[in-house]
């Protein structure tokens, strides 16, 4: 091995040398990850996702298996320069921006474990209901070791036909856009757990064969609907709270949006299915992948593997039915330890924002009832816990899925929230590991 691969491979091995910490508030990271646009990533790399190395400026760079770069890392200072800083919690500074859910990633992978300040909030508030202000035990994020599974140079529309696949069976791969990574290989590992047997992703053809006995082949044709075209659909979904509550609804911002969740795509890769088609007229025939029927049963049991960042249900017998990735907790806004139920269950909630009980959002002091809609902080899909302010809910951002923290919570993608939902009952029980 020559002496710049070895020290790419040291610069990888200290990348991740430690869990990494989702970001939420400028100043807790001293360097961020940075697209080639000049966005913050949206997202924690995950071991093995990509692949580090230098330019010519001497900047540590993340590329993807297929050498394209993904992000650069830049000092956080330079990204927020110090005149837009404000103070915040007891002399620590923030004025960044922050995703949907108060949880902004784009931190890098193995900074320092932050020392956990004060933060009285709860996620999240409905209507009729009272929460208070939780204080959570520190407990540390556990990291567990998805095993690797060998994969070769797959074509994106062959790693595509392995996630439908996956999709059909009730193991999720979280949003399907033709790229392996740690939610399709904890999908093939949950598979492999409810069938006995092994999936070789490798074996294209065998891949293709399950998919036939299955229901088809994973692409297919779909033409938009003049209800498709229609909506309702909103321009923009606003960062501040007191701008959604003024909404109808926080809908789909395009069809292309709509479209991308009904069949349970990044719409990234729905559009690059599509160059140059307007989605927006009605009749316009598109290509899309065919993820099957929702699974159907009858859950008696959830276990929230916090390490694995996954959810299983299981069935009265015992066996697994399903699986799904997932967002549980973090350093900061720990997930419950131990046994909870479930004890509602709401589809298309709506969310109630109270400051003196959740977090501050920007200037907002008042209690605000924030309408429902996929784009809503707990997307389309609500299932409480017995334990007060927790719940399993949907996401306005599926792709993060898995790689991002949460409030403490279960997230996962509206569509794996809406059929978890469909087949479990109040009083199932939903146990925390480790």
């Amino acid at each position: 091995m020559t002496g710049t691969a070895l020290a790419a491979l040291a610069a990888a091995t200290s990348l991740f040398a430690t869990p990494s910490v989702a970001q939420d508030v400028y100043g807790r990271s001293q360097t961020l990850l940075v697209t080639p646009e000049g966005d913050l990533l949206g997202y924690t790399p995950e071991r093995g996702e990509v692949v580090v190395r230098y330019d010519n400026s001497g900047r540590r760079i993340l590329l993807d298996r297929y050498g394209n770069m993904i992000a650069y890392e830049m000092p956080a200072e330079e990204y927020f320069p110090r005149r837009h800083r404000e103070p915040y919690w007891g002399g620590q500074v923030a004025n960044a921006p922050v995703w949907e859910d108060d949880v902004m990633t784009g931190s890098v992978p193995g900074d320092p474990a932050i020392e956990r300040q004060p933060l009285e909030q709860a996620l999240p508030g409905f209507p009729d209901d009272s929460f208070g202000a939780q204080e959570q035990p520190e407990q540390p994020m556990t990291k567990k070791a998805i095993p690797e599974i060998p994969v070769g140079k797959l074509s994106r529309p062959e790693v595509t036909a392995l996630q439908v696949f996956l999709d059909r069976e009730g193991v999720s791969p979280g949003v399907i856009d033709g790229k392996m990574g740690q939610n399709v290989n904890k999908a093939i590992v949950a598979w492999e757990q409810i069938t006995g047997e092994t999936l070789d992703p490798n074996d294209a053809d065998g891949i293709i064969e399950r998919l036939r006995l299955s229901g088809g082949l994973a692409f297919m044709s779909y033409t938009i609907t003049a209800g498709d075209a229609a909506g309702p659909y909103v321009a923009a979904i606003p960062e501040d709270y007191a701008e959604k509550a003024a909404l109808p609804a926080l809908s789909y911002t395009s069809t292309a949006e709509m479209l991308a969740e009904k069949f349970h795509m990044d719409e990234a890769y729905l559009r690059e299915l599509n160059p140059g088609v307007d989605f927006t007229i009605p009749g316009t025939i598109i290509k899309v992948v065919d993820p099957g029927p929702a699974k159907k049963g009858s859950v008696a049991r959830i276990i929230a593997d916090k390490g694995l960042k996954q959810v299983f249900a299981y069935g009265e017998d015992g066996a697994l039915i399903a699986a799904y990735p997932a967002s549980i907790g973090s350093t900061d806004t720990p997930s419950p330890s131990g046994t909870v139920t479930v004890e509602r269950i709401a589809l298309n909630p709506g969310y109630t924002y109270n400051p003196k009980v959740n977090f501050k959002q920007g200037n907002n002091d008042r209690v605000l009832s924030i309408p429902p809609g996929p784009n809503g902080p707990v997307g389309t899909v609500w299932l409480a816990l017995s334990k007060p302010t927790y719940g399993i809910h949907g996401t306005p951002e599926p792709s993060k899925i898995g790689r991002t923290q949460s409030h403490g919570c279960i997230r996962l993608t509206n569509w794996d929230a809406t059929e978890l939902a469909k087949m479990v009952k109040p009083g199932v029980t939903v146990e925390f590991i480790d």
